[in-house]
Parts: C-alpha cells; sequence; structure tokens
C-alpha cells in the first residue's frame, strides 16, 4: 500500500512540473509574438533610434471594393480644391437699393413726364415742339432725373473699374466719390460753356435745342444705368460678360442716336455742314473726355 501511494504522488508531481513547463514556454511565446508588433530592431540609421512598427488598419469596405468585380478604386484620382473666398456685397446692394428706391420716387411721383420723355426721345409723336414746351415747364423731376444720371452713371463707371483692375488701391467708396465728380465736372463745364456760346454767337435757340437734346440723353441713360448696374454687380461668368457686352453696345447706341438728332435739329436752323459738325463733335465732345479721362486715371493710380 505505501508503495502504491509514493508511485502515485511522484506520478502527480511530474505531470505538474511538466504543465508548468509548457506553460511557461507558452507565455514566453506570447510575449516574442507581443514583442514583434511592438519593437523592430534597430536599422543602420544616422539618428540611431528604434522605429516603432504601428499597427495597419485594413477597413472591410477597402478590401471588397478593392476586390470587387465590377468596381475599381485601385487607381483613385486626386483633386484638390482650392478655398474659395467670397467677395462680399452688401455695399454694392444697398448701394443699388439705394438707386431704385430714389427711381421709384421719381416714377410714382411724375410718371407723365417719364412718359413724355421717352416719346420725345424716340421721336414716338407728333407734337414734339408742344411736349417738349410741357417738359421744360417742370424743372423738378428734369433736375432729379439729371441727378439719378450722375449717381448711377458714377455707379457704373466704378464696375467698370473694378472690372478691370483700375483704382484698386481705392475703396468703393473713394473710386465712386470720384467718378461722380468727373462725371458733374464735365457736364457742368459742357452746360457752361454752351450758355456762354448761344450768347456770344446769338444762337440762343439752336444752342438750347441742343443743350435739351444732351440733357434728354442723360436722362435717358440714367434709366438704362439701373439694370445694367444690376446685371454687372451680381452675375459671374459667361454671363456677366455677355451683359458687359451688351451694355457697352446699348450705351454706344444711344450716344450715336443722341448725335443723330443733334445733326438733324442743329442742320434744319443753322444749315451747318456735316464736316464741320463732326469737327465740333471731337472738339467739344471727344477731346474734353479724353482730357478729362486721363487726369482721372492719374488721380486713381
Amino acid at each position: 500500500m505505501r508503495i502504491l501511494l509514493s508511485i502515485l504522488f511522484t506520478f502527480i508531481i511530474s505531470v505538474n512540473h511538466a504543465q508548468s513547463d509548457s506553460l511557461s514556454k507558452n507565455d514566453s511565446f506570447r510575449q516574442r509574438i507581443n514583442s514583434f508588433d511592438r519593437i523592430v530592431p534597430a536599422q543602420s540609421d544616422t539618428t540611431g533610434l528604434i522605429l516603432i512598427k504601428k499597427p495597419i488598419l485594413i477597413r472591410f469596405d477597402t478590401v471588397l471594393l478593392d476586390h470587387h468585380p465590377y468596381y475599381h478604386f485601385s487607381d483613385p484620382l486626386l483633386i484638390v480644391s482650392k478655398k474659395r473666398i467670397a467677395e462680399r456685397k452688401d455695399v454694392f446692394f444697398y448701394t443699388t437699393l439705394g438707386l431704385l428706391f430714389f427711381f421709384a420716387i421719381i416714377r410714382q411721383g411724375f410718371s407723365k413726364y417719364l412718359k413724355d420723355l421717352f416719346r420725345i426721345f424716340f421721336r414716338t409723336t407728333m407734337k414734339q415742339r408742344q411736349v417738349k414746351d410741357q417738359l421744360m415747364q417742370k424743372p423738378l423731376p428734369s433736375l432729379l432725373l439729371n441727378i439719378l444720371f450722375v449717381l448711377a452713371g458714377a455707379f457704373f463707371i466704378n464696375r467698370v473699374f473694378s472690372r478691370h483692375g483700375i483704382g484698386q488701391q481705392y475703396n468703393f467708396w473713394w473710386l465712386y466719390f470720384y467718378s461722380l465728380i468727373g462725371i458733374a465736372t464735365i457736364y457742368l463745364v459742357k452746360f457752361l460753356t454752351l450758355k456762354f456760346c448761344a450768347w456770344l454767337f446769338a444762337l440762343k435757340e439752336p444752342i438750347n435745342d441742343y443743350i435739351f437734346i444732351v440733357f434728354t440723353t442723360n436722362k435717358i441713360l440714367g434709366v438704362v444705368f439701373l439694370p445694367l448696374i444690376i446685371l454687372l454687380t451680381f452675375t459671374s461668368g459667361i454671363w456677366n460678360q455677355v451683359f458687359y457686352s451688351a451694355g457697352l453696345v446699348l450705351i454706344g447706341g444711344i450716344i450715336l442716336y443722341r448725335f443723330y438728332l443733334t445733326y438733324a435739329t442743329i442742320h434744319r436752323q443753322v444749315k451747318v455742314s456735316f464736316l464741320h459738325f463732326l469737327i465740333y463733335i471731337i472738339s467739344f465732345e471727344v477731346a474734353p473726355l479724353l482730357l478729362i479721362n486721363k487726369l482721372l486715371f492719374k488721380i486713381i493710380e
């Protein structure tokens, strides 16, 4: 009996020792595996630092899409988008709103004056002399429309300058102020010069008719500027270029039509030849504009 118990005890001790040896070997194997994920033997570099190998995470959808029979994303296209900085147009919006409000006051208070103004400018009425006398007897709407022409024309020139990169060192209000002063100076000097010529050469009636045609054209342009300002300010791209070109053609057509009306009116009263009229246009219409524009560009450069 004692011999059997001794043999059994010896067997149990040997089994436990074997299990403990196998567990220690497994633990050491696990430690080696874990250490392999964290530490890589030092490579030959100048720093002498031990490089750490980070685990690579592979998403399931990446594996699925890479091996999909119909979708292949192995060669992706990289598109870098630039940050878009939006131009703040609050000042343009409120200035345009103010001009429209000013025109609305004129439209509501002097609607008949506006209708007669367009009728006589485009020759849609046979009673031109009567309509002209009625318009000249209403100085208040005439003054308001001339002010609208100066304000809207300065805004239009401001947009043209900004489009071509002229006067970028000035903010909106300074550039608007210079444009406004330029337009007001041109037509004030022109008005005083024509009045002086009418007194000097005793040609009061034809020169007064010419002044009426010039300022009637300005009133029409003041109204035309409003939609052009809106289109040039709040559009971009190809449409902005289309509206800009169409606006210049429209303004040029109105000015050429004014020259035609001027020649037709003056020729009936003074019998001036077309050559003399052309010399007058170049001397008193084109040359002063070029000089004032040159002075204006020197100021804003």
